[in-house]
């Protein structure tokens, strides 16, 4: 009885001092309805609930509405106790996911979390997880309750007022602790290292991202290194996906675990058994950590050189001298001093290489460069450009299945060869991503679209919405100025908008820029999203920062970066001018590919690892019908200071 009374006047104290009104998000909630509900203004919501201030709700995610807090002085500490019922254990069943559970529990996210701290990196079959025993008893079915009761302590939750900020140090010489506003090119100019040796310093780093409060490695001279104030908008670069941390260990294919993974969403990505993975990962039964790196499969040598000791490489071009079709020659010639350059750079480093260069002529002249190809003794094949010229390719190579490169063809007919490695990355690929982005953020907002010139790209990620997100209101336009904000007809109040670009061309990219940053000026927690780099976005980075601003990069080359520049540089005095872009991919085609033979030219070995070149981002997956893709892109984001 005195101990029951204790919690009780415990409580009684609590609320007399601390009065808080809550909100639980449902289906179709977004911070500026629910701001009209309760009758408060969207920068107070944001006051009241931080996280909510990027737009992202999930639904079961309680919101504080009304907060007034009673002769609390500054930075006060005020603990409550509550109590709680009884609770019992289910044991993971296969093909049981949290999302399930959530469903047939009827139980929210937030809940399940809070009973079970480690589910996600613990979430395998025959694991225990903790539920209210009611719901296990109402809605368990025949599932096997491992613990029948179990009585929780009573619960000691802390409430603070105000919350410290991570303090922002160097903890040694060679390390420095990520504080909340930190992205790459910040750390890059604080600590003069490039993007890339900040990956290489810090494995893993490129994959999960700057986390706030976590350690890094830096340079050991940072000590002596002046910060550079940061007054302006920053452009953060982040990973794509998560087989950035996919690569090639001991003649396995290996994964670097991330934060959120669990063993069943694993075992889909790489379409393997749980058997499988515990027979290569026999520390699984341990539980699943973030940074575990776990085997996934036995690569296949894939081909390997019959002779010698040099790899022979034939590069396809269409120069057009035999024919007199010059329709192709400058591209060609731009292509090839590009990666003349890579050849020259990797002999020097000791490979051994016998480069031959073969005029891919045109479509009507091409069988007979296909005379030139040793079938005994070629390694590699990079070329030619044309679809029609890979197919010709492909079939005088197939009983030999020497490595195909493409450096521009793409479709669905080149898919079936298990020798042919594709270059150019599919347009789907970037409204795939784009539609993700904007699935994270989406809060009933209307969202645009700028469309394209056929409005191809448009009415294909308008489709995707409007299968992924419920009841989107999604409206194409052709001008950047038929883009306007939401607007309440009663009130005159204004609500946020999505806004999206798949427009290629700079001069839209333009006016789509411009006119984010007027709307932006007008509504608070505008989103924008573009498929496409355009130069507008480097010149007005602070404006378009206020519009949190998402695009996607590639083949554009990072000036700031050390080795960018030592290639540059090299490439200069060669040639003594800048690369043009057939130059460029010329050079990243050729010593990404270069990089990944080894002296047997085993190419396939190293295909999954992930390497960024002079401006184009490698990230090859394998198809069902075995061609290597190549998905690689970067995401920027542009974050206010």
């Amino acid at each position: 009885m005195i101990k029951k009374f204790f919690y009780i006047s415990g409580l009684i104290a609590f609320s007399s001092l601390y009065s808080q009104k809550t909100h639980t998000v449902s289906k179709g909630d977004n911070p500026y309805n629910i701001s009209k509900k309760y009758n408060i203004s969207l920068e107070e919501l944001y006051q009241l609930n931080p996280k909510t201030k990027d737009g992202k709700l999930a639904i079961g995610d309680v919101l504080i509405v009304q907060n007034s807090v009673k002769n609390t002085p500054k930075n006060a500490t005020v603990k409550a106790v509550s109590t709680a019922g009884e609770f019992g254990k289910i044991t993971l069943q296969p093909k049981q996911t949290v999302y399930g559970i959530t469903k047939q529990y009827q139980i929210s996210e937030t809940e399940l979390r809070r009973l079970n701290p480690d589910l996600d990196s613990n979430m395998k079959i025959g694991d225990q997880v903790t539920l209210p025993l009611a719901q296990i008893n109402k809605y368990g079915g025949n599932q096997a309750v491992a613990v029948v009761v179990e009585e929780k302590k009573p619960v000691m939750q802390t409430v603070e007022p105000i919350v410290e900020p991570i303090v922002e140090k160097a903890l040694t010489n060679d390390s420095y602790q990520v504080q909340a506003k930190d992205n790459y090119y910040k750390l890059s100019r604080k600590f003069n290292v490039s993007q890339s040796e900040l990956f290489a310093m810090n494995p893993g780093l490129e994959a999960k991202g700057l986390q706030p409060g976590s350690v890094i490695k830096i340079k050991s001279d940072v000590q002596n290194t002046s910060p550079q104030t940061q007054t302006s908008t920053v452009a953060q670069t982040e990973p794509v996906n998560k087989y950035t941390s996919t690569s090639v260990e001991d003649d396995f294919v290996t994964y670097t675990v991330q934060s959120g993974d669990t063993v069943f969403g694993i075992l889909n990505k790489f379409g393997i058994s749980l058997d499988e993975l515990i027979s290569l990962n026999p520390q699984l039964s341990a539980g699943l950590k973030s940074g575990q790196i776990l085997k996934i499969k036995k690569l296949d040598a894939g081909y390997v050189k019959k002779y010698g000791d040099a790899l022979n490489i034939v590069l396809m071009l269409p120069f057009g001298f035999d024919t007199n079709d010059s329709k192709y020659r400058t591209l060609s010639l731009d292509f090839l001093s590009g990666a003349k350059l890579a050849i020259e750079r990797n002999a020097k480093r000791g490979q051994k290489l016998d480069v031959k260069v073969v005029d891919a002529g045109n479509a009507e002249s091409f069988k007979n460069s296909l005379s030139q190809i040793n079938r005994d003794n070629t390694d590699l094949i990079v070329g030619p450009f044309f679809k029609s010229s890979v197919l010709q390719v492909l079939d005088y190579v197939k009983t030999s299945k020497i490595p195909v490169v493409a450096p521009f063809a793409n479709s669905d007919d080149l898919m079936k060869f298990d020798n042919l490695i594709l270059i150019e990355t599919k347009e789907s690929v970037y409204v795939e991503r784009i539609v993700k982005e904007v699935k994270d953020i989406y809060s009933d907002q209307k969202i645009y679209i700028l469309a394209d010139t056929d409005k191809s790209r448009a009415n294909s990620l308008k489709a995707q919405l409007e299968g992924e997100l419920k009841k989107p209101l999604v409206m194409v336009v052709n001008n950047a100025s038929e883009i306007q904000v939401d607007r309440n007809m009663m009130t005159g109040q204004t609500a946020p908008i999505i806004a999206i670009s798949v427009n290629d061309d700079d001069s839209k990219g333009t006016d789509f820029a411009n006119r984010v940053i007027e709307l932006s000026k007008e509504v608070q927690n505008m989103k924008a999203f573009s498929m496409f780099y355009y130069p507008i976005f480097e010149k007005k980075v602070d404006e378009l920062s206020q519009a949190n601003l998402v695009y996607l990069m590639d083949r554009k080359v990072n000036m700031d970066g050390d080795f960018e520049k030592e290639i540059l540089e090299e490439y200069k005095k060669k040639y003594c001018k800048t690369p043009s872009k057939y130059s460029v991919i010329g050079f990243d085609i050729m010593n990404d590919m270069l990089s990944r033979e080894n002296k047997k030219g085993e190419i396939f070995k190293q295909i999954n690892k992930v390497q960024t070149q002079l401006a184009t981002k490698f990230e090859f997956e394998k198809t069902k019908t075995g061609t290597y893709i190549n998905k690689g892109y970067r995401v920027v984001r542009l974050v206010p200071n």
